[in-house]
């Protein structure tokens, strides 16, 4: 009997420190998987720009500048940055050019806890892309992403005045909500 309280307590404590540790491992995984979802989005949008000749927006999926509720990649056949959703699946014309908005890509709405947010005003709103691969606005903006205040484990994703998005080092993050 006293090998089995000795094994269970030995078990607690290695647990205790165990757990605090996959925490913290699982917050830093998540800010990265959220991080590479939004730069790849951004990527895609410029790369199908490009490729389709057509301005592509990156939407977020909720009100005002709240990008934590998930972002859409689609073709603005009208450039107005808003996703109207078509009567029909994308369709095109004879020559095969975009008559309405197409959806491309949805991406989830983080988890509980976790902020997206711009540092400025330019990208409260979407971020697109013009058919030849530079982003409408022509200064660079930074989103910051974070879990709850925590400045340790933060990202930054910084897009430059010509639309290309890089990660900046965890902890760059000037400030978190």
């Amino acid at each position: 009997m006293i090998e089995l309280v000795m094994t269970i307590a030995i078990a607690s404590i290695l647990m205790s420190i165990a757990i605090p540790s996959f925490n913290s491992t699982l917050t830093r995984s998540r800010l990265t998987n959220y991080a590479n979802d939004l730069v790849g989005a951004l990527n895609l949008a410029r790369s199908e720009a490009i490729r389709r000749g057509i301005q592509v927006t990156v939407s977020h999926n909720g009100a005002l500048t709240h990008w934590e509720s998930g972002w859409k990649v689609f073709v603005d056949i009208n450039g107005d940055q808003t996703y109207n959703p078509p009567d029909n699946l994308c369709t095109t014309s004879a020559i095969g050019a975009p008559t309405e908005d197409c959806l491309l890509r949805v991406y989830p709405s983080l988890a509980s806890g976790y902020t997206l947010t711009t540092g400025n005003s330019s990208y409260n709103k979407a971020a697109a892309y013009f058919p030849n691969g530079l982003s409408y606005v022509t200064v660079g903006d930074t989103f910051r992403l974070c879990n709850g205040t925590d400045m340790t484990t933060s990202r930054s994703i910084v897009i430059d005045g010509v639309g290309r998005a890089h990660i900046s080092p965890p902890g760059s993050t000037v400030s978190c909500p």
